[in-house]
């Protein structure tokens, strides 16, 4: 069969395209700004890419098209895919109908953490010998890729939010039809989709819904709004983790960065943690899979020697490099919420020992519309120095955020001057935690490369 994508060097859509060449399948695809290392990941795979989205790629016509969320009515590929007789599909429709109807599905949802707990997941699957697919929004240094077919009968996969397609509004986890289901927590988010809190709610019990009676929903103890998702109905086993999980999974911490702890289940130890993440986030992204591992019929000794061996993941706190004494790191980190409990999980690491400096790229659609611009002074509080990116198009002014951090904050209008403004402030010693969920001009590099050559 002929699988040819729309908006293919996404990391959803690109994981897609590889599972259908996996499978068998001949995978062509189009994207706009195709460069590596999508482009050359792709190619590795054989799969050609055409650049644009004009109506020329459907001649000779596809069996089937598979439909990107970036792809809208307009679009002239789009106007000829309507008006020819060529199937389509969005991308979660077409994974949940040509792979995930015969396997056991294990997905991750909620707002912050969903990453970092599906590459947990998989890694343990894996390590027990279970070689499952997967398809995760990032990739972790234990895989070469973001997606992979695997063996059935495991599937894990991140389950998104975010809307479907242009013709359909659904979440897009709507489509996978769970048999073990993680809820890390949830807050209001992608506010150019949801107009409140509510209405993702929603979203999240319809999710709930399809899970099946013999199947198991694990959830945060700790999140008051997963909660009151639950009191809705909930028809399947559950499961809970975290702080406050009387009779479900806890940590007790044995180093305060959360690099060791001890797993407890009715006060009972069941075993030991002692790893390369840290935060306490991690901590509890370690107890939901390790419960979504149990279920599926991993022990927990055995996935407490998965994750000891668990490499870390690229842009999650990643260590970039450090030059003249200075620590670059690299984050994804977009919501008040993840920037604080990533900025806590680091000053944990570090301690008192030099500054914590954190810059920031208010780049998503939720961030853009200003929706936490009250709130976000507050997740810097751990911070010695705060600098944040205010691009003339951002919409709202950022030294509201800035006023309100007093003398820890700076506000710089391109990253060419924000980079001149670190140069100036930062010494030996320091950490630098640069947070975006966008390439933030490449300001990692370009802050080591000066760095470098100060050193020079």
């Amino acid at each position: 069969m002929h699988v040819h994508i729309l908006g293919i060097c996404g990391t959803f859509m690109g994981g897609i395209a590889a599972i259908a060449r996996a499978a068998g399948h001949k995978v062509t695809g189009s994207d706009r700004n195709v460069y590596p290392p999508m482009s050359t990941q792709l190619a590795a795979l054989g799969i050609e890419l055409v650049e644009g989205f004009e109506a020329a790629q459907l001649t000779p016509a596809p069996d089937v098209v598979v439909v990107g969320n970036v792809m809208s009515r307009g679009t002239p590929v789009v106007e000829a895919l309507l008006e020819s007789r060529i199937p389509f599909v969005s991308g979660p429709e077409w994974l949940s109908r040509a792979v995930l109807q015969d396997r056991w599905v294990l997905a991750v949802a909620g707002t912050h953490g969903k990453t970092t707990t599906t590459s947990l997941l998989a890694w343990v699957l894996e390590f027990a010998g279970l070689n499952p697919g997967f398809l995760i929004g990032g990739v972790a240094d234990n895989f070469d890729s973001s997606a992979r077919l695997g063996a059935a009968p495991f599937f894990v996969i991140e389950a998104d939010e975010y809307d479907t397609a242009f013709f359909d509004k659904r979440a897009k986890f709507v489509h996978y039809r769970p048999r073990t289901l993680v809820l890390n927590n949830l807050e209001f988010d992608h506010a150019d989709i949801y107009p409140d809190l509510a209405s993702i709610e929603r979203q999240f019990h319809h999710l709930v819904r399809i899970v099946p009676r013999s199947g198991l929903i694990i959830s945060n103890a700790a999140d008051d709004n997963l909660a009151r998702v639950l009191r809705q109905g909930c028809w399947s086993q559950q499961q809970f983790f975290g702080q406050g999980a009387a009779g479900g999974l806890s940590a007790r911490l044995l180093a305060d960065d959360g690099s060791d702890f001890m797993l407890l289940e009715d006060g009972r130890e069941l075993g030991r943690v002692r790893w390369s993440m840290l935060g306490l986030h991690n901590v509890d992204n370690a107890l939901a899979a390790i419960l979504a591992a149990r279920h599926a019929g991993v022990p927990v000794a055995q996935a407490c020697a998965a994750l000891g061996e668990f490499r870390g993941i690229k842009r999650r706190m990643e260590l970039r490099g450090t030059a003249a004494g200075v620590s670059v790191y690299d984050d994804f980190a977009h919501h008040p919420t993840a920037i604080a409990t990533t900025i806590d999980g680091l000053r944990r690491r570090v301690g008192a020992q030099g500054r914590l400096i954190a810059v920031l790229e208010p780049r998503s659609s939720t961030m853009r519309l200003g929706v936490h611009k009250d709130t976000l002074a507050g997740s810097f509080a751990e911070a010695d120095a705060v600098w944040l990116l205010a691009p003339p198009d951002l919409g709202w002014d950022v030294s509201q955020v800035s006023g309100a951090l007093g003398t820890r904050g700076r506000t710089a209008a391109s990253v060419e001057a924000l980079l001149a403004g670190l140069l100036t402030a930062v010494r030996a010693g320091d950490h630098v935690l640069v947070m975006s969920n966008g390439g933030f001009g490449g300001l990692h590099d370009k802050l080591l490369a000066a760095l470098r050559a100060r050193e020079g």
